[in-house]
């Protein structure tokens, strides 16, 4: 006994016709018609008096009707309802501190006009912290800077990442070309906390070429950092996507890829790790509506 010979009976049942059966279940009348005959034939028993019009139900017919019908009408609720969960999320995404309010931020906005009713978790943290929650599947895909190269993980590269330094406007580093990363050494230095990545490539770059610095301030927030740049307080090197047209009012901005690696920043997952749905459709909108706003800087 299957499941679409009893779907097949209890519509025919429900509506006394074998051909409307077939026309609400989507399929042949000879389809509804051989699913009944071989119930009929695995029972011993006949379930509808065909000689009169419409054709009824017999005293088997009645009986197996009142047990089918609940339980068919169960299992397609059922199905239903995985459906729309899986339609629904919910989609775990994690993300460096300084992509998330900037990268992220967009992507979200359009997603949620498009997916309303999708549930979206995020979590933040550090490039390994990031990397180490899609290892240990904590989150369904991670977003990061720089490529990962773990023959664990697959990677999809999204858009450039690039550095820049910040400075106030008539800042003296804004006087002429900068030609090494030595004169960014001499003045106070305002920079994202330690383990965060373009730090720890810009602390790597200052020892590798035995320079001094100062770290006057440690900030967990691009967007503060600017704010303390503006007010004279230091300079900082961060990523280019942190940069809105409108800090272009009080900072000035100078272009680090002569000096400092660029990058690809992308998505990170397990491989074989099939995602759903929404997370695809997330990932879509990465590509299509993110990426030209991050590169447009």
């Amino acid at each position: 006994m299957e499941l679409r010979q009893l779907r097949s009976f209890c519509m025919a049942a429900k509506l006394r016709s074998i051909s409307k059966a077939a026309e609400q279940l989507g399929c042949g009348q000879p389809t509804v018609t051989t699913h009944v005959k071989k119930l009929e034939e695995e029972l011993g028993t006949v379930l509808f008096d065909r000689v009169r019009r419409p054709i009824q139900l017999t005293s088997a017919g009645a009986a197996l009707a009142k047990l089918a019908a609940p339980l068919v009408e169960g299992i397609d609720a059922l199905a239903a309802s995985a459906a729309q969960a899986a339609d629904e999320g919910p989609i775990s995404v994690a993300a460096t501190y300084d992509i998330i309010p900037h990268v992220l931020l967009q992507a979200v906005k359009g997603f949620q006009s498009t997916h309303p009713h999708v549930h979206l978790r995020i979590r933040s943290g550090h490039r390994d912290d990031v990397v180490r929650m899609v290892r240990e599947r904590e989150v369904d895909f991670g977003v990061v800077p720089g490529p990962e190269r773990s023959q664990d993980l697959d990677f999809q590269g999204l858009f450039r990442y690039e550095r820049v330094l910040i400075t106030p406007l008539g800042h003296p580093l804004l006087q002429r070309p900068l030609e090494s990363l030595s004169e960014i050494s001499q003045y106070p230095l305002i920079l994202m906390e330690r383990r965060t990545y373009t730090r720890v490539m810009l602390e790597t770059e200052f020892q590798r070429r035995d320079l001094a610095y100062e770290v006057v301030m440690e900030l967990d927030s691009m967007d503060i950092i600017k704010r303390y740049v503006a007010l004279g307080m230091g300079i900082s090197v961060g990523p280019r996507l942190a940069i809105e047209a409108d800090d272009l009012n009080e900072l000035g901005v100078v272009g680090l890829n002569h000096l400092l690696p660029v990058e690809q920043a992308g998505i990170v997952t397990l491989p074989g790790r099939a995602l759903s749905a929404p997370a695809i459709q997330f990932i879509a909108t990465l590509r299509s509506v993110l990426v030209p706003a991050v590169i447009g800087h």
